[in-house]
């Protein structure tokens, strides 16, 4: 191993390509893989920012934006749970928000998604930005008020608190803005539990979803698995809520395919540029390798010092990788392109970086079929 580091400090400016192109491939990687995280956590958000613990909806819902009613007495059935300390229902679903203009060309429209819940600061469904602010749930208890993300105002064709627009047809007033909940999709409204109902036409013992928190979060998966008894209905705790909500929107629009495949190619163009420098390495260093095959040392033993060589080189690059991927992931989240470097983001984008480098160390073994003990006497 010392001597396979020796040989990459001496030889650093030949190395140095492969090194650089380990560096770039596990950016690419890891900066992919955290955007793809962090766009599909965009369309979780009504789950992974309410505290509830488990979620009940109708039989084989797809995603949060894909509810359909239920009744709302039924919640009595989740509150009986042994392990739930509280439940209550919650609203989401899409709807047509219109803002008429001084003409038809400047009329915005958009699809948007609507978030109804119980209006207090120990809310099970309302997000964290609006429990959290006692003038906003005073603000959205009128009648028709919602309150939606100071970022979405311009694709709403709005200006701020007190624009109204309509929404199926029912006249809707900006009583209140927040931060940190921007949509990949629809622009969320937040608002009452009543006021979603007017909105998406439910009925006065309707919700899409029965939330709970359990008293302790780690028995929710049981509370679940017992409410998934009722044939009318299907629980599931956050995490997997949330999982299933990300997994459905990645497989329908591709977003992920696409991502993906840039990372893949990232990864080939490294694989390759490290493969051809380590070969160069190898084959220019044939007579010292013939020498030491003359002074009998076993070609394994000359062939595993490549692969150490291939390991440093891996290594060197994910060092250099793991400030650039965290400064690059800093500052496209401070232009409002969230990336979430998970650890397991990190982790897993070192593994198949590093196997990248060991395999190019692998491929760039063909060089020793030129290695002969003779080829210094030639």
């Amino acid at each position: 191993m010392g001597y396979a580091l020796s040989t990459i400090w001496y030889e650093r400016q030949r190395f140095l390509p492969a090194i650089l192109a380990v560096a770039f491939s596990a950016v690419l990687v890891a900066v992919q893989s955290g955007l793809v995280l962090g766009l599909l956590s965009v369309l979780s958000m009504p789950v992974d920012r309410a505290p509830a613990d488990v979620w009940v909806a109708f039989p084989s819902v797809r995603s949060v934006d894909f509810g359909r009613p239920i009744p709302e007495r039924w919640v009595s059935r989740l509150a009986a749970q042994p392990e739930v300390d509280r439940a209550e229902g919650a609203i989401i679903g899409f709807a047509p928000w219109t803002r008429q203009g001084a003409n038809p060309a400047r009329t915005t429209t958009q699809v948007c998604n609507v978030v109804g819940a119980r209006l207090d600061p120990h809310s099970l469904a309302a997000p964290d930005v609006v429990r959290n602010s006692p003038e906003l749930l005073a603000a959205l208890a009128e009648p028709m008020a919602v309150a939606v993300d100071e970022s979405e105002l311009d694709r709403l064709g709005v200006r701020g608190v007190g624009d109204t627009a309509e929404v199926v047809g029912r006249r809707v007033r900006v009583t209140g803005l927040v931060s940190g909940c921007k949509s990949l999709g629809g622009p969320y409204l937040f608002c009452s539990l009543e006021t979603a109902r007017v909105l998406l036409g439910y009925q006065h013992d309707q919700v899409t979803y029965l939330v709970a928190r359990c008293k302790n979060p780690g028995d929710a998966g049981a509370a679940a698995r017992r409410m998934n008894g009722y044939p009318q209905l299907s629980a599931f705790t956050s995490d997997e809520f949330s999982a299933r909500s990300r997994l459905h929107w990645l497989t329908t629009t591709k977003a992920g395919v696409a991502i993906g495949f840039t990372a893949l190619l990232g990864l080939l163009v490294g694989a390759v540029v490290t493969s051809q420098t380590l070969f160069a390495a190898t084959a220019a260093s044939q007579r010292e390798f013939a020498t030491l095959r003359a002074m009998g040392i076993p070609k394994w033993r000359l062939k595993f010092s490549v692969l150490v060589q291939s390991f440093w080189v891996g290594l060197f690059g994910l060092a250099l990788a793991a400030p650039i991927t965290l400064a690059l992931a800093e500052g496209a989240n401070a232009l409002g392109t969230a990336v979430r470097l998970h650890p397991y983001i990190l982790l897993g984008s070192a593994a198949v970086t590093m196997l990248m480098a060991l395999g190019s160390g692998m491929a760039a073994l063909r060089s020793f079929q030129g290695v002969d003990p003779a080829h210094n006497i030639r």
